[in-house]
């Protein structure tokens, strides 16, 4: 499973989701990879779902054609794990 945390630019926030992501798959025993993109380069990423803002998950809804889900607290791996759980339940049904 591949997980892209996106934000704006795709450098700060981003890589921040992406190492709270990348805590909570080895806090569950799973060795999966996550990315960090941004918004634009979203539409065209290879992945399973995606991870980034409430501000802006509405939008890549519309954009792109794999699940999106929102994180409110990027460095909160508690909240990441509850948030990724939810996705491995989505994706394995």
């Amino acid at each position: 499973m591949k997980i892209a945390a996106v934000c704006g630019f795709g450098i700060g926030s981003s890589m921040l989701l992406k190492m709270s992501i990348d805590k909570a798959f080895r806090a569950l025993g799973r060795s999966d990879e996550a990315s960090n993109v941004d918004i634009v380069s979203a539409k065209f990423e290879k992945c399973d779902a995606i991870f980034t803002s409430e501000q802006m998950a509405p939008d890549l809804r519309q954009e792109v054609k794999v699940p999106v889900y929102a994180v409110k607290k990027y460095m909160d791996v508690a909240e990441v794990t509850e948030v990724l759980k939810q996705c491995i339940s989505d994706l394995e049904k």
